[in-house]
């Protein structure tokens, strides 16, 4: 089997500042041909999907102010428009799908931002319907972690934690909220292929904890959240627009720190991806 790794677009286009989010897409990429595999970023480019960019769209994509954010409800609004757009987690799972690949590396998931509101994210109704399997550092810690998990859960998604019985929550290591262990990348492979064998749909989530030297406390990031959400109503922004506005304005309140530590998570999730996809390719090859 080809040994593809599908990244998300997202962050290039809304989730770091430039230029770095430019340089981190390339060494996302390196990173993934270090390990033997081959880089798939995903992106929509003048209503094109493409599943591989060139360095030319790579860098487009990261400077460009009319870039969309586009989930799988607004894959079609863009190609009609003739748009260029970044691909969240529900897009970016979807089309990775729709080429045979099978493992995607992210850096959080959306989730439940605010349950009375259902403000929920496209990308846990993605996971429940798209079999892959996605690294992720677990949901954005802005969100309610609690009712993102017992979401997931109804949505029959299979949710792992790798090394951890307990959430990581992307900047933070674990939060008090349980999940089901794994401590091998063959763990992980042999569940998916259960999956596969049983042609049982949805994704196996793979929450990987950001490196401990890189962590964010509860407690600090607690207090930068509240910061950052009351900037948020003083703004008014809603929507998709809500989340890249409150990690710019994390960004802004920890000096960097944040944007630092984003970083880190997302090469350790690209590695571990890396792992999963050649372990796959060895299991599928044996047979």
């Amino acid at each position: 089997m080809e040994r593809m790794v599908a990244l998300e677009s997202t962050v290039i286009a809304h989730g770091l500042p430039r230029p770095l989010n430019v340089q981190v897409a390339q060494q996302l990429e390196d990173l993934v041909r270090q390990k033997g595999c081959e880089p798939k970023t995903i992106a929509i480019v003048e209503g094109q999907i493409r599943v591989g960019l060139t360095l030319d769209e790579l860098v487009q994509l990261g400077m460009r102010d009319d870039v969309m954010k586009v989930g799988v409800a607004e894959v079609a609004i863009a190609l009609a428009k003739k748009a260029w757009a970044a691909t969240t987690v529900s897009a970016t799972m979807r089309i990775a799908a729709m080429n045979n690949i099978e493992v995607f590396a992210t850096g959080g998931i959306g989730g439940v931002h605010d349950v009375q509101r259902w403000d929920v994210s496209q990308d846990l109704v993605e996971l429940s319907r798209t079999r892959t399997i996605v690294v992720s550092a677990g949901p954005k810690s802005l969100l309610d972690l609690r009712s993102t998990i017992e979401m997931l859960e109804t949505l029959q998604v299979t949710v792992l934690g790798y090394r951890t019985d307990r959430l990581p929550a992307f900047y933070v290591r674990e939060v008090d909220v349980p999940v089901q262990r794994v401590d091998s990348v063959s763990e992980i492979v042999e569940i998916y292929l259960e999956k596969c064998r049983l042609n049982l749909p949805g994704s196996v989530l793979i929450f990987n904890p950001i490196p401990a030297e890189y962590e964010i406390s509860e407690e600090l990031l607690s207090e930068w959240d509240r910061r950052a959400k009351e900037e948020l109503k003083r703004s008014r922004i809603e929507g998709k627009a809500v989340t890249p506005f409150l990690l710019a304005k994390l960004a802004e309140i920890s000096n960097g720190r944040t944007v630092r530590s984003n970083i880190e998570l997302l090469k350790n999730n690209v590695s571990l991806a890396c792992d999963i996809v050649n372990e796959l390719a060895r299991r599928k090859e044996s047979l």
